[in-house]
C-alpha cells in the first residue's frame, strides 16, 4: 500500500452543504437565475481536470462510466464478488470521491497526489468486470489503458504539482522550466496580454530554438474580423531569440457550454448591473478576453447586495507552479442576512481600522472604496475546491480604482472547520475545550478581517504608460529606511507577475497577518458581539489558531524539493516563524511522546503576552510586507519571505523532524457533497445528497444528467489532442509503484 501521506483515509470526514433554508427563501426567477449560473459553473469546472495532470481527464471520465452504469450499492456487490474486501471497497469509493471534490487526481489544498489505497490488480478486475465495461468493452478497457498506471504511480516527479524537475502540471508542456515560465511572462507583459486564462506549450525544432504556443482559454478558435480586441495578437512573434505563437480554443467545447448557460441566466438577471456583467463574461470567454472579463467584474462590484451572488472565470493562481494563471471556477451562492449585518458594520468602521495599519498613509489607497461585504450560503462551488472566504476581483487595476467585493461562506465554515475534540492534535489539554467553543466565531472575525481589510488594504506605486505616478515622489519615504521611494511598478506590471512564485503566498500572510493585529481592537470585537472575557478568549483562540495553522502546515512542504506546495499553510508557516522570533516564551512548539507511545508535539501561546510582546512583532513584520510590496521591490521581497519560509532541523524547534510528527498525526481535509438544483417544468428544485464518499460520487453521478457521456468523450479527446506534451513524463511512471 501507498505512503498515507499519498491516500485518502477511509475514515475521511464528508460534510453535506447545507444551504436549504436559504435556497428556500429564493423567487421563482431568483432560482433559475441560480440553476443556470450553477450549471455554468458546473460545467467550467470540468476545465480543472485539463489544468491539472494529464491523466486526470481519463480518471474522471472512467469513474463517471463506472458509476452511471452501477451505483455505488450495486457496483459494491461486483467488488466484493471480485475478491476486494470491504475496507478496500470503501477506499476505491474514498478515491473516488477524492477525485470528483478536488477535479482531479492531486489534493487542491496541498497539490499532493492521491492513489487508490488498494492493490491495482484488484481494481484492475472490478473495472474491466463492471456493467460499464459489459456495455462498452472497447471505451472501459482504452481509459483504464491510459490512466491505470499513472493512477497508482508515486515516481517521485509525479508526486507533487510543479514545474519542470520539481512537479506535474499541466499549464505547461512537460519540457518547460522556470526559465521558460520566466520568459513567457516577460512576452505577455510586453504585449500586454494576461497569463490568467493561458497556457504554455513548448516545441524545440531541429537546429535547437524553442517555439512557445500561448494558447488563450476561448470558445473560439479562429479570427473573426469583428473580434477588434483580440485579433491583431493572434500571431507570430520574435522575442529574445524565441519564437513565440498566440492561439485560441483551449477548452472550447466546455466553454460553449458555460456561455450558453450564462445566456440562459441572463433572462433572470435582476437588474442591468447583472445582464451587462454576463454579457461580458460571454464576450470573454468566447473571444478569450481578460479584459472583457475585468469589464464584466466591474458591473459584478457594481452590483451591491445581490439576493443570488455570483462569480465566474479564471480566477486563482495558487496552483499555477509559477504563480501567474488562474485555475477554472464558479460559484452561486445566497445571502446569509444575520451575519452580513456584522461584516456591513465592520465595513462601516473600515477607513477607521484601517488607519491602525502600521504603515503610513501614502502607502493607502487614495480612498478607500467601500466594498459589498456579505456572509452568503454556498448552492454551488465549482473548481478544485471550496474556500471560507473570498476577495476578489484579483486585478490589481481594478482593485486599487474600482474596488472589490468581500465575501464569507457560512455554510462552508459550519462544516469545513469543526472539529472534534479526539481529533485535536498539537494543543495542550487545558486548551482543548476554549479551542473547540471560540474556534468558530473566532474564525468568523479572522475571516472578515483577513479579507476586507486584508486583502482590501494596501496601495501598489506604479507609474503608468505615459510616464504618471500615482504618488509623490518627492515627498513619500520608505519608513524602513527614510529614503525617496527607488521602486515601483511599471505599465503592464502586475503584483503577480513581479512576485510570481511567492505572491500568492505573501499576499495570504499580509492579509492573515492583518487579521491577527487588528482583532485585538475592542471596536471589531464588539462588532462581532464579543465583549470582556469572551473578546479575550476570541483574541486567545484566534492566535492560538494561527499558531497551530502554522504547525500543520509543514506537512505541505516538500523537504527533496525545499519548496512549498500550498500558499496559505506557507503563509501560516511564516507567521509561526515570526511569532517565534519574538521571543520571550510568547510561542514555544514542545516535542513530546503521545500516550501511544509515538511522537507528539504541543504547541503553547502566552496569552499575556499576545499585547506586549506579540503585537509589537507583527507590526513591524507587517510594516516591511507593506512596504515591500507596495515599492515592488521584488529582491527584498524574496529574501525576507524566503528568509521565514525556509524550513530547517535547526534547533530548538528543528523543523524537519516536527515535520514527521505532523504527518504522523495528520487529518485529512474533509470532503464536501454539495447539491445539485433540477429544472422540473418552470420549477427548480434543489436535490440533496447523505454526508458520505457514496453521497458525493452520486451528486456528480446527477451533475450532466444530459451530456455526461458527450462531456466525458470531449474532455479526453481534448486531453489526447495534447498528450504529445507530457508523453516523457508519462514514460518516466514506473509500474507497481503503490
Amino acid at each position: 500500500m501507498a505512503d498515507t501521506q499519498y491516500i485518502l483515509p477511509n475514515d475521511i470526514g464528508v460534510s453535506s452543504l447545507d444551504c436549504r433554508e436559504a435556497f428556500r427563501l429564493l423567487s421563482p426567477t431568483e432560482r433559475l437565475y441560480a440553476h443556470h449560473l450553477s450549471r455554468a459553473a458546473w460545467y467550467g469546472g470540468l476545465a480543472v481536470l485539463l489544468q491539472t495532470s494529464p491523466e486526470a481527464p481519463y480518471i474522471y471520465a472512467l469513474l463517471s462510466r463506472l458509476f452511471r452504469a452501477q451505483d455505488p450499492d450495486q457496483l459494491r456487490q461486483h467488488a466484493l464478488a471480485e475478491g476486494l474486501t470491504e475496507e478496500e471497497y470503501q477506499a476505491f469509493l474514498v478515491y473516488a470521491a477524492g477525485v470528483y471534490s478536488n477535479m482531479g487526481n492531486y489534493k487542491s489544498f496541498g497539490d499532493t497526489k492521491f492513489v487508490p489505497n488498494l492493490p491495482k490488480e484488484k481494481l484492475e478486475r472490478v473495472i474491466l468486470g463492471s456493467m460499464a465495461a459489459q456495455q462498452h468493452p472497447e471505451e472501459v478497457r482504452d481509459l483504464w489503458q491510459t490512466c491505470g498506471e499513472l493512477m497508482f504511480s508515486l515516481e517521485a516527479r509525479l508526486r507533487h504539482l510543479g514545474l519542470g524537475k520539481e512537479g506535474v502540471t499541466t499549464y505547461f508542456s512537460g519540457n518547460c522550466t522556470m526559465e521558460d515560465a520566466k520568459l513567457a511572462q516577460d512576452f505577455l507583459d510586453s504585449q500586454n496580454l494576461s497569463a490568467y486564462n493561458t497556457r504554455l506549450f513548448k516545441v524545440v525544432d531541429q537546429e535547437g530554438k524553442p517555439h512557445y504556443e500561448v494558447r488563450l482559454a476561448s470558445v473560439l478558435t479562429t479570427d473573426p474580423a469583428l473580434d477588434s480586441e483580440l485579433t491583431s495578437k493572434m500571431k507570430s512573434y520574435e522575442f529574445q531569440g524565441s519564437h513565440f505563437q498566440v492561439t485560441r480554443g483551449d477548452y472550447a467545447p466546455i466553454l460553449q457550454k458555460v456561455v450558453e448557460h450564462l445566456q440562459k441566466a441572463k433572462a433572470y438577471a435582476a437588474n442591468s448591473h447583472q445582464e451587462q456583467m454576463l454579457a461580458q463574461y460571454m464576450e470573454s470567454f468566447t473571444q478569450g478576453s481578460i479584459e472583457a472579463h475585468k469589464r464584466g467584474s466591474r458591473f459584478w462590484i457594481q452590483d451591491k447586495g445581490p439576493i443570488v451572488e455570483s462569480y465566474i472565470g479564471f480566477i486563482e493562481s495558487y496552483r499555477d507552479p509559477f504563480g501567474s494563471r488562474g485555475e477554472f471556477e464558479g460559484f452561486v451562492a445566497m445571502v446569509n442576512k444575520a451575519m452580513s449585518a456584522k461584516f456591513e458594520r465592520l465595513v462601516a468602521s473600515a477607513e477607521q481600522l484601517l488607519k491602525e495599519l502600521p504603515w503610513p498613509p501614502a502607502f493607502e489607497k487614495d480612498k478607500f472604496l467601500t466594498p459589498d461585504f456579505t456572509s452568503l450560503d454556498v448552492l454551488t462551488f465549482a473548481g478544485s475546491g471550496i474556500p471560507a472566504g473570498i476577495n476578489i476581483p484579483n486585478y490589481d487595476d481594478l482593485r486599487q480604482t474600482e474596488g472589490f467585493k468581500n465575501v464569507s461562506l457560512g455554510n462552508v465554515l459550519a462544516v469545513a472547520y469543526a472539529t472534534k475534540r479526539e481529533k485535536l492534535t498539537f494543543l495542550e489539554e487545558e486548551d482543548k475545550d476554549l479551542y473547540i467553543r471560540w474556534k468558530g466565531p473566532s474564525f468568523d472575525v479572522q475571516v472578515g478581517l483577513h479579507e476586507l481589510l486584508g486583502h482590501g488594504s494596501g496601495k501598489l506605486f506604479v507609474q503608468d504608460e505615459k510616464g504618471v505616478f500615482n504618488f509623490d515622489q518627492d515627498t513619500v519615504t520608505n519608513p524602513e529606511t527614510g529614503e525617496q521611494i527607488q521602486s515601483w511598478y511599471r505599465s503592464g506590471e502586475t503584483w503577480d507577475s513581479k512576485f510570481s512564485t511567492i505572491a500568492s503566498s505573501y499576499e495570504e500572510c499580509r492579509a492573515e497577518s492583518v487579521g491577527l493585529y487588528l482583532c485585538l481592537n475592542p471596536q471589531v470585537l464588539e462588532i462581532f458581539g464579543f465583549e470582556g472575557a469572551d473578546a479575550e478568549d476570541v483574541i486567545y483562540v484566534n492566535w492560538l489558531n494561527m499558531v497551530r495553522a502554522g504547525l500543520l502546515a509543514l506537512e505541505f512542504y516538500t523537504p527533496e524539493a525545499a519548496n512549498w506546495r500550498q500558499a496559505h499553510m506557507q503563509a501560516r508557516f511564516v507567521i509561526l516563524r515570526v511569532l517565534l522570533e519574538a521571543g520571550e516564551g510568547l510561542v514555544t512548539v514542545t516535542p513530546t511522546t503521545g500516550s501511544d507511545g509515538r511522537p507528539d508535539a504541543r504547541v503553547h501561546l502566552d496569552r499575556s503576552k499576545i499585547r506586549s510582546v506579540g503585537r509589537p512583532a507583527l507590526e513591524r513584520f507587517l510594516r516591511r510586507l507593506q512596504v515591500l510590496k507596495s515599492t515592488g521591490d521584488v529582491v527584498a521581497g524574496r529574501a525576507l519571505y524566503e528568509g521565514y519560509a525556509t524550513v530547517t532541523d535547526a534547533p530548538p524547534e528543528c523543523f524537519l523532524t516536527l515535520r514527521d510528527t505532523v504527518l504522523l498525526r495528520k487529518e485529512s481535509r474533509k470532503l464536501i457533497v454539495q447539491p445539485n438544483t433540477r429544472l422540473e417544468g418552470s420549477e427548480v428544485q434543489l436535490v440533496e445528497y447523505e454526508a458520505s464518499a457514496a453521497g458525493l460520487i452520486r451528486s456528480f453521478c446527477e451533475r450532466f444528467p444530459e451530456d455526461g457521456p458527450e462531456l466525458e468523450e470531449v474532455l479526453t479527446q481534448l486531453a489526447t489532442a495534447d498528450a504529445q506534451f507530457w508523453r516523457d513524463q508519462v514514460k518516466e511512471a514506473p509500474t507497481g509503484q503503490a
